[in-house]
């Protein structure tokens, strides 16, 4: 089997592989957990554990694929995490989790040092803990570890170093730190100052599918070595890609453990808009696709889903069965989608895990509508709207979010993201020119009441 490209993408739960045909048929796919601790900070994962999934994820798609000739390799993965690399290359700390809030002190004195709105108008980000730039200002006045570091990557482009890659910074990565002026496309020397992180800490900027070596990692499986390596970049961004959903007009919903809704815009909207979208908790940063802007909304409206099936004692495998539960009617409200502690209120007679399920679905498309609304005051109106991930397979959670969106349109491909990135390993290997050539339409459309 020749020409086969693979396509990575490190996710908060699992690491996800596809290997593909030159043309984007999917050969095989592989998934490998990740398993996040709880210290006493906050939420962790070693860094090793990353490339150790990654290669497990890697070594189940190429043996369900049957491939022996990979000719490249895309790494997508989630934003904002940083794994911090001393001078040997070896991560010096663990890598804290995107969504940790340990930060909420070092937030409140960037508004009081630099300003909520020069932040926002410089970067494209909302004033939230989240980015980089806070964890890594907590990290260094906390763990003295962090004084040996020399280097910092994004996830995706730590799992293409450890295989045999170029240390480089990718560019809807590099939009996620906080560190990244965003009209320039220029590093902030501000923010670096403010946060700890010296300049030559961060390798140089480079778009998705920009080649960045070989595999040459013995422990990587052998169809690898050699194969042309590639940071593909945020992994929402990278599922756009894969879902085919970066036209002027569409939405990609993708429905993982932290959902986003993402937009693909030309470059240049004014710092007043910039300003608006932030408002709404909606991020204008580098696309992975080159020469693009994004529009990126995420709730943790995934997160939210595992907690109310944690509270009912329930998990993923029992979703078919809520789903499908007749509901009595009920005033049951759910609350905090996007908050450590989730609301529950209008607990009345006859309430019970259905009602809760139904309520939770109902509160995480309320979310994602309001972030709709605010995308198209400054984008018009979606004319697609465009759904993967996990959490698609939920058909009550379709049902709720076409009769808040229209006819919705399912990524009939598994993983979306991993297909992104082997589009990306396509154009790093040269057989391809852009993302879009010889693509495969990979969509089902729900519309009335079909979901």
């Amino acid at each position: 089997m020749n020409g086969v490209l693979v396509g990575l993408d490190v996710g908060t739960t699992s690491a996800k592989a596809v290997a593909t045909t030159a043309d984007g048929k999917v050969l095989g796919a592989g998934r490998a957990p990740l398993t996040w601790h709880r210290s006493d900070f906050g939420v962790e994962i070693d860094a090793q554990q990353l490339v150790d999934a990654s290669i497990s994820a890697l070594g189940m798609a190429l043996e369900n694929s049957g491939a022996r000739d990979v000719i490249g390799l895309g790494v997508a993965s989630m934003g904002e995490s940083s794994v911090l690399l001393d001078s040997s290359g070896r991560p010096v700390a663990p890598v804290i989790a995107w969504h940790d809030v340990r930060d909420l002190d070092e937030l409140e004195e960037l508004d009081r040092q630099i300003g909520q709105k020069t932040f926002i108008t410089e970067t494209g980000l909302p004033f939230r803990t989240q980015w980089s730039l806070t964890k890594h200002r907590w990290q260094t006045r906390r763990d003295p570890r962090v004084a040996a570091a020399t280097t910092r990557l994004g996830v995706a482009e730590w799992v293409v170093r450890s295989l045999g890659g170029e240390e480089v910074s990718e560019q809807s990565l590099a939009s996620r730190t906080g560190w990244l002026k965003l009209h320039e496309r220029a590093w902030w020397d501000e923010a670096l100052a403010w946060s700890g992180l010296a300049s030559q800490a961060l390798p140089p900027l480079v778009g998705a599918g920009s080649p960045t070596g070989r595999v040459t990692r013995a422990e990587a499986p052998s169809a690898l070595l050699g194969a042309t390596l590639t940071v593909a970049g945020h992994d929402h961004q990278t599922a756009a890609v894969g879902a085919e959903a970066t036209q002027v007009g569409t939405v990609l919903d993708s429905c993982g453990t932290a959902e986003a809704l993402v937009r693909t815009i030309d470059p240049g909207l004014d710092r007043h808009a910039i300003a608006i979208l932030a408002e709404a908790g909606i991020t204008t940063g580098w696309h992975a696709e080159p020469g693009r802007w994004c529009l990126l909304g995420g709730t943790q409206g995934g997160l939210a889903l595992r907690r109310v099936l944690a509270l009912l004692g329930l998990d993923t495998g029992d979703i078919p069965r809520l789903d499908a539960s007749p509901t009595a009617p009920t005033e049951l409200v759910m609350g905090g989608v996007d908050d450590d502690t989730l609301t529950i209120a209008g607990v009345a007679e006859g309430a019970g895990p259905p009602e809760l399920w139904h309520a939770a679905l109902k509160a995480v498309t309320a979310r994602s509508k309001r972030i709709n609304a605010a995308m198209s005051e400054v984008a018009g109106p979606h004319a697609r709207f465009v759904v993967t991930g996990g959490w698609a397979a939920s058909t009550a959670l379709m049902a709720t979010k076409e009769e808040a969106f229209g006819p919705l349109e399912l990524v009939g491909t598994p993983e979306a993201g991993a297909r992104g990135a082997a589009r990306f390993a396509g154009v790093a290997a040269g057989i391809h020119e852009s993302v879009h050539e010889s693509t495969r339409n990979v969509h089902d459309t729900r519309g009335g009441d079909s979901a």
